[in-house]
């Protein structure tokens, strides 16, 4: 590690996942993308806010060249790059191993090979060769590099987005190409380690609690998340997992850092809907894209009906989606509104033998997801669902708010940090809130959302207007970019921008 008083630190963002790089960061810049979920917008946005301030910024991610659409030539081109390696700009560092070449997707069956493949080159070569005075590690594909920066004594900041992980042996780290001998002892087992021997084989290796173990700091993309595991909440959370943040929370090293929606979300200049607006004309706008939204449905044309809309994949075991079903014949039978359900996902099938049943087809909609149809349903939408049973961040109901929708949510993690219970009275929140996972909660906030619906126009064009303007201003990535920055100067003790 070079001594960062003779310049400026120098971060290495290390990431499965990344949606754009700036440009200035070199000619493959801009077709860096592979999006899994929101670690790959919050790689984005935090290394271009890094590079823009003037940082001393690297990223090291897998070399998915079928993602890419690196053709011949760019791959040449990156190769003699890798070479050259007195080039100045060469700031974006791509792992090359045949198992990424061909990927239509960051994950898939072959995770474990990935993982191995990624962190052997970002050990073996991009650490020797960037020299980082800071690495920043993200989820559990780079579970095994803090402990690699703790043997050196590089300051590591590890995110965890999922709770998810993976497990394996000395054995098999070290069959990919991996020294893990060099630094063993900072890696998290299965049971405690006696020998480097007795447990080369035998004893697994937890890839996620590695890197919350080995970190010098572990942030989790929500505070309240974080307090909700280390108070004991989300009995699926393991208690490896649990035990490690807990430590690292009562030692002042672990914090919730919120992520932010992708910037191409903003209803004055979104490309994928032909009516744009904003605060101050964002009734006419919202008309004329639900409007649309009703004839691509086949939902009965009502610019005045309350418009509902699921944003979420459908899974039962984490997005709440079960409760909305319990409940979906009824709500719907006994009120005058629409509901728009573009998500794919197992549960799906549920949604539409209801609509079958029922004879819904012009009241409620269910389509597989599809990226223009859901830009197009948040500005045409006058309320989302969020009712999560849990919630590491949440990014719908953030993205919501700045088209003028707002969120039912279930008060947890993220949610709860996100969304606050309309008070027009008080002139504040952005949403509806319920405390109890179950039916009965959901139904109630729907009912909640109805009657402000109903009140009179010029209070909720007002109360709109503010909730747009408030939501641009507070969730952005140039807010969640500037706190993981001051993380890293709190970490290395002194400025990392100019």
């Amino acid at each position: 590690m070079s001594n960062p008083t003779l310049r400026r630190p120098r971060i290495l963002v290390v990431t499965p996942e990344i949606t754009y790089l700036p440009e200035e960061m070199g000619n493959l810049a801009q077709r860096m993308c592979a999006k899994a979920g929101g670690l790959a917008d919050v790689s984005a946005s935090l290394v271009k806010a890094l590079y823009d301030q003037g940082a001393d910024v690297h990223v090291a991610l897998p070399n998915y060249r079928r993602m890419f659409h690196l053709d011949v030539a760019s791959v040449f081109e990156h190769e003699f790059q890798k070479v050259s390696r007195a080039l100045p700009e060469q700031r974006i560092h791509l792992a090359e191993d045949r198992v990424f070449y061909h990927r239509s997707s960051v994950y898939g069956a072959e995770n474990h090979l990935i993982s191995l493949a990624f962190q052997r080159e970002v050990i073996n070569h991009t650490i020797p060769q960037v020299r980082p005075d800071l690495i920043h590690c993200n989820d559990w594909m780079t579970g095994l590099i803090p402990a690699v920066a703790r043997r050196h004594g590089i300051p590591c900041l590890f995110t965890v987005h999922n709770i998810h992980s993976e497990h394996l042996t000395l054995a098999q780290i070290e069959d990919r190409g991996i020294d893990a001998a060099d630094f063993w002892q900072h890696l998290y087992y299965r049971r405690a380690p006696g020998t480097y021997e007795e447990s080369r084989s035998t004893n697994p290796v937890d890839l996620l609690t590695s890197g919350i173990f080995a970190a010098d700091h572990v942030n989790t993309v929500s505070p309240t998340f974080l307090d909700e595991i280390v108070n004991g909440s989300h009995p699926f959370i393991p208690d490896a997992i649990r035990n490690e943040l807990r430590g690292k929370k009562h030692s002042g090293r672990a914090t919730g850092i919120l992520n932010a929606p992708d910037p191409s979300f903003d209803p004055a200049t979104d490309p994928e809907i032909s009516h744009h607006y904003g605060p101050a004309d964002h009734v006419a706008g919202k008309r004329r894209n639900k409007r649309e939204l009703q004839e691509r449905l086949g939902l009965r044309v009502d610019p005045d009906v309350p418009l509902f809309f699921w944003p979420s994949r459908l899974d039962p075991v984490q997005k709440g989606c079960q409760l909305l079903t319990e409940i979906l014949g009824d709500i719907v039978a006994r009120h005058s509104l629409q509901i728009a359900i573009i998500a794919s996902g197992s549960f799906q099938k549920h949604f539409q033998q209801i609509v079958q049943q029922h004879g819904f087809h012009d009241r409620v909609a269910v389509r597989d997801f599809d990226e223009q149809l859901s830009h197009l349903a948040y500005a045409a939408s006058d309320f989302i669902f969020m009712p999560s049973s849990f919630e590491p961040c949440g990014l719908p109901q953030m993205t919501a708010p700045k088209y003028g929708s707002l969120t039912i949510a279930h008060d947890t993690g993220g949610l709860h940090d996100t969304v606050e219970a309309m008070e027009v009275a008080e002139n504040r929140g952005n949403g509806f809130l319920f405390r109890h996972f179950d039916a009965p909660g959901l139904r109630w906030a729907i009912e909640e959302a109805l009657r402000f619906h109903t009140l009179p126009t010029e209070v909720r064009e007002t109360q709109l207007s503010r909730v747009m303007r408030e939501s641009t201003a507070r969730f952005n990535h140039q807010r969640t970019a500037a706190a993981y920055i001051k993380r890293y100067e709190q970490m290395l003790g002194c400025s990392v921008t100019d």
